[in-house]
């Protein structure tokens, strides 16, 4: 039942762009599944490890602006007769080096934040994600600084003389970041329930009876951070290539935000619970701006469903349904164990 119930999930989503005309909601549906893959990402960290990361907007910044630049092309003066230059390169490729890139600034990022903990870790980082905004921002030659990369070309796969696609549209993005958020919880899914996925649960539950029986505290914490870093990367990078337009803004606080209210409401520490938070808190705002009231009342609306989620339903709403669901079934009646051999023995 469950499989059968996945596969009816999936349908509606492949579906969706087949019955839904309106483009608009069709785009808000892209934005919220990339930010989805976001949270999904932000979740390997804070769910499974215990570490709030604060900074997650940079890595998502980070591979917005690298798969945009490796498509366009870019030169960079840092020595007088030292000239590096980049030709544009296949989009595909230049989103590989994105996830690559992301995943490389999330292994160093590891190596030196969990060296502390708890609010440090935090302030490590928020600094980080300033700093990157703040190069964005200032290195005109490089990223155009706040006049903003513009023209980014769609993502195509081209494979001469057997695949090309380029993905133009809302309805080929759609199917596109569908697929991409389909990948991104299969991979942490798999992470998760192996035998790092468990290091990591327990270096959450006791970092100290962890590190007793032997598990590699940074190991486990470094790999978190690198598959987290590089599936931010890979949603940033989708992002440009949707928007096809990007600036120092991607890096503002207030993804970070938008991420950890998705994985909290959901509830982190759970496969779904990104999912459930970000479909819930990315369609909310669109619902409440249907309803044509004041721009401030619909976000007081906004932060009172968030307050009321987190405080009736603390561990998130994925948690509570499992509770729910598993009180109705121990509510349900049940036969006495020996009611039917007593039965069959009164029977003439």
């Amino acid at each position: 039942m469950k499989r059968l119930g996945t596969l009816a999930g999936l349908l509606f989503l492949f579906s969706i762009p087949l019955w839904l005309g309106n483009f608009y909601l069709l785009h808000v549906l892209i934005i919220t599944g990339i930010f989805i893959i976001a949270a999904m990402s932000l979740n390997l960290l804070l769910g499974y490890t215990g570490q709030l990361s604060l900074g997650h907007a940079a890595f998502f910044g980070i591979g917005a602006y690298v798969s945009s630049l490796a498509s366009l092309g870019f030169a960079v003066h840092l020595l007088p007769d030292w000239l590096v230059t980049l030709d544009p390169q296949p989009v595909w490729l230049g989103m590989a080096c994105a996830i690559v890139i992301t995943g490389l600034c999330g292994f160093a990022i590891g190596k030196v934040a969990f060296k502390v903990r708890g609010a440090y870790f935090v302030i490590v980082t928020i600094s980080f994600a300033e700093v990157v905004r703040l190069v964005a921002l200032n290195w005109d030659e490089l990223t155009q600084g706040p006049m903003a990369l513009n023209n980014i070309p769609p993502l195509s796969v081209v494979i001469p003389g057997l695949v090309d696609i380029t993905f133009v549209g809302k309805p080929a993005n759609y199917y596109l970041v569908l697929v991409f958020a389909i990948l991104t919880y299969a991979i942490i899914a798999r992470l998760v329930r192996s035998r790092a996925g468990r290091a990591m649960i327990a270096l959450k539950e006791n970092e100290a009876l962890a590190a007793s029986v032997g598990i590699d505290v940074t190991k486990y914490l470094v790999l978190a951070a690198v598959v987290s870093a590089a599936a931010a990367g890979a949603a940033g990078a989708l992002y440009a290539h949707y928007v096809r337009i990007v600036d120092p803004n991607v890096f503002l606080f207030i993804y970070t935000v938008t991420m950890v209210i998705m994985v909290v409401a959901g509830g982190k520490g759970t496969l779904a619970g990104p999912v459930v938070g970000g479909v819930i808190f990315g369609l909310l705002p669109e619902g409440l701006r249907s309803l044509a009231i004041a721009p401030e009342v619909q976000w007081i609306v906004y932060g009172v469903l968030m307050i009321l989620v987190v405080y009736l339903l603390p561990q998130g709403i994925v948690p509570a349904l499992r509770a729910y669901r598993q009180r109705s079934r121990s509510l349900e009646p049940q036969d006495a164990p020996g009611a039917n051999a007593s039965a069959r023995q009164a029977m003439p």
